[in-house]
C-alpha cells in the first residue's frame, strides 16, 4: 500500500490538496479526502477512515509507503502500526521509492485535472472521484494483463468479431471515453 498527497490549483488561484491511498497489488485507488490545509490531525483522521472502510481487509496490508512530508505525523504512523502495518517513509529526494503513487498522480493530472479548469473543492472532488472510478473500473493496466483493478475476478471479454457492437460511455463531459462490447 502507498499513500501520497498532491495539489491542484484552481481557476481562482486557490490550492487544494488531495490525499489518496493506492494498493500496490491491485493498483486500486481510494481518494481519502480533499482539503486546503493538510494538517497532521486531518491526515490522521483520513487514515482512520480509510482503515474503517477496508474493514477486515486491513489485516492484509503489510507495508505502507509514504513520503517524508511534515503532515505525515507519528500519530498517522501509529494508526497503521496499530493494525500491524509497517510504515516505510521514502528517502529524501527519492520519488522512485513511491513510484506507483507518483505514477497515479501523473496519470490523474495528464488525463483529467490538467485538461479542466477546476473551480473549487466540490468541482475538484467530482473530477478526482470520477477519474478514480474510471481508473479502478475501466482503465487497463499493463501490470494487470491489460485489465482494470476492480474486475480482476471477472472473465476476459470474448474476442471481437465483425458483428461485435461497441458502446461508448463519456466521462467528465467527453474528456474520458470508455468503450465496451454490447452483448
Amino acid at each position: 500500500m502507498a499513500t501520497d498527497l498532491f495539489h491542484i490549483d484552481t481557476a481562482f488561484l486557490r490550492r487544494w490538496f488531495v490525499l489518496f491511498f493506492i494498493d500496490h497489488g491491485t493498483r486500486r485507488v481510494h481518494i481519502a479526502g480533499i482539503t486546503r490545509h493538510p494538517t497532521g490531525p486531518w491526515i490522521t483522521q483520513q487514515a482512520r477512515n480509510y482503515l474503517m472502510d477496508l474493514g477486515d481487509r486491513a489485516g492484509s496490508i503489510t507495508f505502507l509507503i509514504r513520503d517524508r512530508g511534515a503532515y505525515f505525523t507519528d500519530s498517522f504512523d501509529a494508526v497503521f502500526q496499530a493494525v500491524g502495518v509497517r510504515v516505510i517513509p521514502t528517502l529524501p529526494q527519492a520519488p522512485r521509492m513511491n513510484s506507483i503513487a507518483e505514477r497515479w498522480i501523473g496519470s490523474c493530472r495528464r488525463e483529467a485535472t490538467d485538461r479542466i479548469l477546476i473551480t473549487g473543492q466540490n468541482h475538484l472532488r467530482l473530477v478526482v472521484n470520477e477519474y478514480a472510478e474510471h481508473y479502478n473500473r475501466h482503465r487497463p493496466h499493463r501490470s494487470l494483463g491489460q485489465r482494470p483493478p476492480d474486475p480482476l475476478i471477472t472473465p476476459e471479454p470474448r474476442p471481437a468479431s465483425a458483428s461485435t457492437s461497441v458502446s461508448r460511455r463519456d466521462r467528465l463531459g467527453g474528456l474520458i471515453r470508455e468503450y465496451k462490447q454490447v452483448a
